[in-house]
């Protein structure tokens, strides 16, 4: 008998744990993509780490991976005590 498995797709919004990309590196897409989107807006906050590590089933330090990738790149600044927000720190 021959087994065989079929894995359908991952959705967009889904953590693919056998793709080659990181797992931080496809969270920071994911977020980037709800700020693209609309769905996060400027100066929104971004969910808490432990809220993006439950909802998506990684790590916290995953979660903090991803989002300093997203700070490096501009997209989302950090207050400190007081969280990560959607866009470039206010003047």
């Amino acid at each position: 008998m021959i087994n065989v498995s079929y894995r359908a797709p991952m959705p967009d919004d889904a953590i693919n744990p056998y793709a080659d990309e990181p797992l931080y590196v496809q969270l920071a897409g994911i977020v980037r993509r709800q700020i693209q989107s609309g769905e996060l807006k400027h100066l929104d906050p971004v969910p808490s780490e432990s809220s993006l590590g439950q909802g998506y089933g990684v790590s916290r330090d995953t979660v903090r991976r991803a989002v300093a990738l997203l700070r490096d790149e501009g997209v989302v600044f950090t207050v400190p005590h007081r969280g990560t927000y959607v866009g470039p720190r206010p003047k």
